[in-house]
């Protein structure tokens, strides 16, 4: 399987528009039209409904498989050029927003490495991974929620080393006049029936709470697609829905302890091949 043909094909299903697709990938909307077509005679299947561009079920299939090999691509092709490209006066750091980020350790790593310039971008967790994976950030610090024994779920996207720079407590944020306000502990899965801020980018998913609580439910009262902690903070002491947080960032509003499952927030510490300047700096860094 040709992989521009694939990523032509995946453009197309993304936008649902042959011409949409063709100006973004830089390509006449006749040479996208030939290429999903050449895929189709290859996989011998239709992959696309043309009015309105939408994908059959094969396509829809192929799509669930498009994105974890693209990423695998890119990986491969990234890890390639870490080790045998020029040496890099650069280092780019990408960090979810409740990673626990050391700025002092940080700046001052900076400071003692002056001749390379450092750069720090804030991303969604499967953004970040994906940016480490495919070389546009040679660092990147993940949070997320997970049983003490487990690591934090990563994507298919080849050797990644991980290491922990910190872990804490997880909580239960809400409002104060939430019945559940002043107790000092619940099982999580008592709260499937509550109803929850739906925010995937700052706040643990809804659909890994009913993974780790082993329950249906959870549903949404509200969703924020933002990553900004205060407005996740205020929108819990509205009573606009619970939220699963690191201890550590909920002062501003009531919390309650989770007896059961075991689980801690982590922050890990993500990378491929290191350039000899992001080694250097992972060293200056203290981790």
């Amino acid at each position: 399987m040709d992989p521009h043909l694939l990523r032509t094909f995946v453009a197309v299903a993304r936008l649902g528009s042959f011409s949409a697709a063709a100006s973004e990938l830089g390509y006449t909307q006749s040479a996208v039209s030939q290429q999903i077509a050449a895929l189709e005679h290859d996989l011998g299947a239709t992959l696309l409904l043309r009015r309105p561009v939408r994908p059959t079920d094969a396509g829809a299939r192929l799509l669930e498989h498009a994105g974890p090999i693209l990423l695998r691509l890119g990986a491969a092709r990234a890890d390639v050029a870490r080790l045998s490209g020029p040496p890099s006066a650069s280092v780019a750091l990408q960090v979810t927003p409740l990673a626990a980020l050391d700025a002092p350790a940080l700046a001052a790593a900076g400071r003692s490495m002056p001749r390379v310039a450092l750069t720090v971008g804030v991303a969604a967790r499967d953004e970040v991974a994906a940016a480490v994976a495919t070389g546009a950030a040679d660092l990147g610090l993940l949070d997320g929620v997970t049983a003490p024994s487990d690591p934090l779920p990563l994507p298919d996207a080849g050797p990644l080393t991980t290491r922990t720079v910190a872990e804490e407590p997880v909580v239960v944020a809400l409002a104060a006049g939430h019945p559940l306000a002043g107790r000092r502990s619940v099982r999580l899965a008592d709260l499937a029936d509550a109803r929850w801020l739906d925010a995937p980018a700052v706040a643990t998913p809804l659909p890994q709470l009913r993974a780790l609580a082993r329950a249906e439910g959870f549903r949404p009262g509200l969703t924020y697609s933002g990553s900004d902690r205060a407005t996740l903070l205020a929108l819990v002491a509205a009573g606009a829905g619970l939220a699963l947080l690191p201890a550590s960032v909920v002062a501003e509003v009531p919390a309650v302890g989770v007896a059961e499952p075991r689980l801690v927030h982590r922050t890990e510490l993500v990378h491929g091949s290191l350039t000899a300047a992001a080694r250097a700096f992972v060293a200056a860094w203290g981790h």
